[in-house]
């Protein structure tokens, strides 16, 4: 017989989430990898059918796993335009878990939300294949590093600490006073919802009377905040606060996508009126 296999001992958790679809044999070649070094990890599918190339897409995607999933949990996100070329691929440690990302701008959501505790810069090639396609980082660097990490490697044997990381443009930030809320959308998800970077947290006292705020989309007003999609009738725009936290305009069983066109040039704001206003 021969030598006896040993395998890791952690039950480790690695999420996915890429732009690769489901069509070809991507997904499972970096599932493939995975299973080879640390085949006791469990991976979870986030989503493979990110728009391609849309790290504005994946950075609302990433920081939505973040309050739903355990500590030490890996959130591996392959959204990367920049494959192949000298851009860096980041290993971050926040709220406990890891966040292992292209230098693209993809983690700014999750930045912002939480302390970034350790930033590492990937790059020790002992943890990567033999062989690096230059089109396919996602099998040859992000898979091993991942199923390594499961597998109880330290962070910083991965490569060298780092303070520096792309962000997405600062025209993303919110703009808020006492007595509005400005934002913009920065996510569709597949029934044509339009979710903006406008959160439940950041609306703060003005949620005591949802009645009294009226929310407008590239100033076009849609209403007051509802709680339930059916509060409009069958083809009506309505904004509400959806399942992850943040404000979404909708229409009621139709696609708010369609009604107002492509999310890169919508503008929300969020705003106290009094009663004279709202006749």
């Amino acid at each position: 017989m021969g030598a006896k296999r040993t395998y890791p001992f952690r039950m480790a958790l690695i999420t996915l989430t890429t732009d690769f679809g489901l069509r070809d044999a991507y997904v499972a070649q970096m599932k493939g990898v995975i299973a080879s070094i640390a085949p006791l990890a469990r991976v979870i599918d986030v989503t493979h059918e990110i728009p391609p190339f849309n790290v504005f897409h994946a950075a609302h995607v990433l920081r939505s796993l973040r309050a739903w999933f355990p500590p030490e949990t890996i959130h591996v996100v392959v959204v990367d335009p920049g494959v192949g070329t000298d851009r860096r691929i980041l290993l971050a440690r926040a709220s406990e878990q890891f966040f292992l990302v292209p230098d693209n701008g993809v983690i700014t959501f999750v930045h912002r939300d939480a302390a970034i505790e350790e930033l590492i810069v990937v790059e020790d090639r002992r943890y990567f294949l033999a062989q690096i396609s230059t089109t396919f980082h996602g099998r040859d660097i992000f898979a091993p590093v991942a199923a390594h990490l499961a597998s109880g490697v330290k962070p910083p044997r991965f490569g060298r600490a780092t303070d520096r990381l792309e962000l997405l443009p600062a025209d993303l930030q919110l703009v808020t006073d006492k007595t509005c809320v400005a934002g913009r959308v920065v996510y569709v998800d597949r029934f044509g919802n339009l979710v903006t970077n406008i959160s439940q947290k950041d609306l703060g006292s003005l949620l005591h009377r949802p009645q009294a705020l009226e929310v407008r989309i590239n100033e076009i007003p849609i209403g007051p905040l509802r709680s339930a999609y059916a509060e409009t009738a069958p083809g009506r725009p309505l904004a509400l606060i959806g399942s992850s936290g943040f404000l979404e305009i909708a229409v009621n069983q139709g696609s708010a996508l369609q009604q107002f066109g492509p999310a890169e040039a919508l503008s929300v704001t969020v705003r106290q009126v009094n009663a004279i206003e709202r006749r």
